[in-house]
């Protein structure tokens, strides 16, 4: 007979065991407080009125022209320190994004913004969710919307239940 410890020191995914329940809580409360998800950014942007935050585009201006969420800020990251006076106001939280989750370039302007005292989010998933959840966005052309993508969003209801 097998015992329980080594079962899981054999299995990859329990070899390291899991955080205790308060420490779980503590980290996983902790994420919530940096990170929006897409659907919850295009949510509140959606419910009208002012949402209590402003949405910071932070690629190169042929992304922002490429697509980018309507009514959001453009501000590349290497901007952020000689502009983000002018175009932010330091009491209203900013919810950064930029390509998707294979680009580290929202954290990099959530790091700048917070370095200058703003309250801020990383927006998870980028303009590449946003898109692929079948959310509008704007390019230099106009405003455009593609069909949801079956694996980021659900096909038949508004509500992913998360």
């Amino acid at each position: 007979m097998t015992s329980p410890l080594t079962a899981s020191a054999a299995n990859p995914v329990l070899r390291v065991p899991p955080a205790t329940p308060a420490a779980a809580a503590a980290y996983f409360g902790a994420s919530l407080a940096f990170h929006a998800d897409v659907s919850d950014v295009a949510a509140a942007l959606a419910a009208g009125g002012d949402p209590g935050f402003v949405v910071l585009d932070s690629r190169s201006t042929a992304s922002w022209d490429q697509g980018h969420i309507p009514g959001a800020v453009h501000l590349p990251t290497a901007l952020i320190a000689e502009q983000a006076r002018d175009l932010l106001d330091p009491a209203v939280p900013v919810v950064t994004y930029c390509w998707g989750p294979g680009c580290n370039g929202a954290t990099r302007a959530a790091l700048a913004l917070a370095e200058l005292g703003y309250q801020v989010k990383e927006m998870l998933g980028g303009f590449e969710y946003w898109a692929r959840e079948g959310f509008e966005f704007e390019t230099w052309e106009g405003r455009e919307r593609r069909p949801a993508d079956a694996l980021t969003a659900p096909v038949d209801s508004d509500d992913c239940g998360c």
